[in-house]
C-alpha cells in the first residue's frame, strides 16, 4: 500500500511539473514578442527626444553599429551607436557613454551630435547619484543637459568644457560639483570620439547596408 502510495504521489508530482513547466513556456512563448516590442519602442522614444522624426527618414535602431569599450565614451562593455539619416544621408549620429567618475558610481548616457560635430542632446540612461543633488542630471529631474545643446569642439574650446567652478562654461548643481563636472568632460570627450571617428562610422554602416541589401537580394 505504502509502495502503491508513493508511486502515484510520484506520478503526480510528475505530471504537475510537466504541466506547470508548459504554462510557463506557453507564457514565455506568447509574451516574448510583446516584450521584445516594448524595449524596442522604449529604445526608439529615447533616441527620437534626441533626434526627433521631423529631422530624419530612417529607423535608427535599423542603422545602428556595434562600438567597444573606448578610453573617450568610458564603455564597459559593447553597445551601439545609432545614425540618423535623411534621403539617405546621415545627418547626425547618437553615442552611447559612461561617466566612470560619478559621485556615487557610473553614469551612462546617450549623446547625440550633429554632423557638423554639434551637441544634439543628451539623455542620461542609468545613474545612481544623490537625490536632489546630482539627480538633476536626469531629464526628469531637470532640463540641465540641454546646456550642451549646440556646443562643438569648434565653438567651445578645451578650457570651456567644464564647469563653472573649474572655470569652465557650464552650470554646476547647488551642492553638487563632481556630478555634472562628470557628465561635461564625457559630452566633451564623446565629441572628440565623433571628430576622430566619423568618417569611419558612415562608410562602415555604407558598408553594412550594402551587404545587408546584397542578402536580401539572394
Amino acid at each position: 500500500m505504502l509502495g502503491e502510495s508513493i508511486g502515484k504521489n510520484g506520478i503526480l508530482l510528475g505530471l504537475f511539473a510537466v504541466l506547470t513547466t508548459g504554462i510557463i513556456s506557453g507564457t514565455y512563448l506568447s509574451t516574448r514578442g510583446k516584450i521584445s516590442d516594448n524595449i524596442r519602442h522604449a529604445e526608439e522614444k529615447a533616441l527620437l527626444e534626441i533626434i526627433p522624426r521631423s529631422r530624419h527618414d530612417n529607423s535608427m535602431l535599423d542603422d545602428s553599429l556595434p562600438i567597444s569599450d573606448s578610453s573617450l565614451l568610458g564603455l564597459r562593455e559593447e553597445k551601439r551607436v545609432y545614425i540618423a539619416m535623411n534621403k539617405s544621408q546621415p545627418i547626425a549620429v547618437i553615442l552611447p557613454s559612461t561617466a566612470r567618475d560619478g559621485y556615487t558610481g557610473d553614469v551612462d548616457m546617450i549623446i547625440g551630435i550633429n554632423l557638423d560635430g554639434s551637441v544634439a542632446g543628451v539623455r542620461v540612461l542609468n545613474h545612481r547619484e544623490t537625490p536632489g543633488l546630482g539627480d538633476q542630471v536626469d531629464y526628469k529631474k531637470s532640463h540641465w543637459v540641454d546646456g550642451f545643446i549646440g556646443h562643438s569642439l569648434e565653438s567651445t574650446s578645451t578650457a570651456q568644457w567644464k564647469v563653472k567652478k573649474d572655470k569652465g562654461i557650464f552650470d554646476q548643481f547647488t551642492g553638487a560639483t563632481i556630478t555634472p563636472r562628470a557628465v561635461t568632460a564625457a559630452v566633451h570627450r564623446a565629441l572628440q570620439y565623433f571628430d576622430a571617428n566619423r568618417d569611419q562610422l558612415f562608410t562602415q554602416l555604407a558598408l553594412e547596408q550594402k551587404q545587408s541589401a546584397g542578402e536580401t537580394a539572394q
